[in-house]
């Protein structure tokens, strides 16, 4: 009797920690599909990844970073640029398309664009569950040639993002 009392009173006391320790995630993933991000090229295997090929969705970080790998040790790769990354060829004007794991769409607050330390496009999502597919039309006039573009996914209720970084030849 005395153990399932102790067993009762160390679980009521354990639930909470883990609640806390869990709360502030989000629970959406989702990476840019296409043109194909350093982590599509990943789980494609085109490039030579480390554990990313396996969860390209989950480059999840606190909002406001500028680093491809969304601040997480665990996928540093995607923060190489002398990796080989393969380069798309676009436009002054590109769509980029995000692929979003079923049953974890979580409510958006924006999508943000960025090359270097400029925002190039800001997508206002007031909130809203996206679908499993979504695109947007980048305005990238004014660069060419080479670029890295960053694209971030801000989530409504939580302190963080999702990263997505793209390379691509403007022109």
């Amino acid at each position: 009797m005395s153990r399932k009392i102790t067993a009762l009173v160390v679980g009521a006391m354990v639930a909470p920690l883990i609640s806390v320790a869990t709360a502030g995630t989000a629970s959406a993933h989702g990476y840019v599909s296409n043109p194909p991000s350093r982590q599509a090229q990943c789980a494609a295997e085109t490039i030579s990844c480390g554990d990313i090929k396996y969860e390209p969705e989950s480059v999840e970080g606190p909002k406001g970073l500028k680093s491809c790998n969304g601040g997480d040790a665990r996928w540093a790769d995607l923060n190489d640029d002398g990796k080989g990354w393969t380069v798309s060829r676009v436009g002054q004007q590109a769509t980029f398309t995000w692929s979003i794991k079923k049953g974890a769409e979580h409510a958006t607050t924006n999508w943000e664009y960025w090359i270097g330390g400029t925002r190039v496009a800001n997508f206002n999502y007031g909130g809203k569950q996206p679908p499993l597919t979504l695109s947007h039309s980048v305005p990238l006039t004014g660069y060419t040639g080479k670029q890295k573009v960053l694209a971030v996914w801000n989530v409504d209720d939580t302190a963080f993002a999702f990263y997505s970084c793209i390379d691509v030849n403007i022109g």
